[in-house]
């Protein structure tokens, strides 16, 4: 985290920056900090004006300094997550444009380094132009420090001038630098670690099945695919009948214990299984005694799993473009799992070269039903071989990689590639 001088260590930052950067392009100029009411009282006929003319709380993470208790891996003091708006002004000789030489300069400069890197950071600190930011811990940040440009409409731009500057107009635009944590001194309490788990008061079904832990056999860390066998790990999981539920699909499991439950995702029918984020229950069926000719299904809390698909087939179609021309086409994946008509795939396509590889991603159109063949359309896209993958709701393919150590690519990706000649 970082302490109180986190703002002035940004603004300085910025300052320093576009200093190194700006001057190249433009002899003589000057990056001050000063409110825009006093640019040309004693500043440089040409120069840029960096202003800090707000600070408001990060929204997504706002919440954060009120929170009493942290779990594991969280701040143990109170902190403030803030957003910082900067109104960046030009001047200069406008008969020879060098208030929109600057714009064009500065817009560059950030859209290079849109990050304000730890050494950067660490480097202005060190400048002895600064010394007063010299016990400033910014570059220990753990959140990345982003710079973004924010469009301001023609209105707005000119109430920020009139009534926060009280000065006529001059060549601007506005950045927003998220996220800025300031990390207080004084520490939380943290209470004692949970002995145990559970669903919290009265137990309506005493026996009711607790899921712990999803993995694959191979590993916790081992991505899941369809011919995954999962280890269920958990509390009171046999039953006389116990079915496992997986995104709305129950198959049996080839094993039943107390505590463990062993199902093949081969146990499922075959286009029950969506690749993506899916819940997983386990299901306990028992006859009630008043009504002992019925089945009563006790359900176990959700566990979400992430299903990879597997790339069977790219097929190629409607080639565009020969010679040096960038190709178009429609790039057909065949799939493993059933992809939903709702969800959102990418093709991440990556040169399967290493001089300079390029790699482009396309976003396939809705669908008007489930299907295992995803028709996407690849465009501007130069001629070569690709490798492969197929993100379904962030839910990525995997690679297969060359074992044959007396192969020219031994210990590279190897598959699933398509040519574009």
């Amino acid at each position: 985290m970082s302490n109180y001088l986190a703002v002035a260590t940004v603004t300085a930052t910025l300052q320093r920056i576009l200093q190194a950067a700006v001057q190249e392009d433009v002899d003589g100029l000057r990056v001050t900090t000063l409110p825009p009411g006093q640019i040309g009282n004693g500043t440089p006929e040409t120069g840029i004006n960096l202003f800090l003319y707000q600070v408001s709380r990060n929204a997504a993470l706002k919440n954060t300094d009120t929170l009493s208790n942290r779990t594991k891996g969280s701040p143990v003091r109170r902190q403030a997550v803030l957003d910082l708006h900067y109104m960046i002004s030009f001047y200069g000789n406008e008969t020879e444009l060098e208030p929109q030489r600057l714009l064009g300069s500065v817009i560059r400069t950030f859209s290079d380094r849109p990050v304000l890197l730890p050494d950067v950071i660490q480097a202005t600190i060190a400048d002895s132009s600064f010394r007063f930011l010299a016990d400033s811990t910014l570059a220990d940040q753990v959140q990345q420090v982003t710079i973004t440009p924010v469009d301001l409409s023609l209105d707005d731009l000119s109430k920020v001038w009139s009534t926060f500057f009280q000065a006529p107009y001059r060549l601007s635009v506005t950045y927003k630098v998220t996220m800025v944590t300031i990390e207080g001194e004084d520490s939380l309490k943290k209470a004692m670690p949970v002995r145990d788990r559970g669903f919290g008061g009265i137990f309506p079904f005493p026996a009711q099945p607790i899921v712990e832990q999803v993995a694959s056999e191979l590993g916790n860390l081992e991505p899941i695919v369809a011919t995954t066998t999962l280890h269920i790990i958990g509390k009171q999981l046999q039953n006389a009948i116990t079915h496992v539920r997986l995104g709305g699909f129950e198959a049996v499991p080839s094993s039943v214990g107390d505590s463990q439950i062993i199902v093949p995702l081969t146990a499922f029918a075959i286009d029950s299984l969506r690749a993506g984020v899916q819940g997983l229950q386990v299901i306990h069926r028992q006859r009630t005694p008043s009504q002992p000719e019925r089945l009563c299904a006790l359900e176990s809390n959700a566990i979400p799993i992430v299903l990879r698909p597997t790339i069977h087939q790219a097929d190629l179609t409607n080639l565009q473009g020969q010679g040096d021309e960038l190709r178009s086409a429609i790039l057909t994946i065949q799939t493993d799992m059933m992809v939903g008509m709702k969800q959102r795939v990418v093709l991440v396509m990556n040169e399967w070269s290493i001089a300079q590889p390029t790699g482009y991603q396309f976003e396939a159109a809705a669908r008007t039903a489930d299907t295992h063949a995803i028709a996407i359309p690849i465009q501007a896209v130069k001629s070569g071989a690709y490798l492969l993958r197929l993100q379904v709701d962030g839910a990525e393919s995997l690679l297969s990689i060359d074992l044959d150590p007396n192969s020219p690519t031994f210990n590279w990706y190897s598959s699933p590639k398509v040519l574009i000649d």
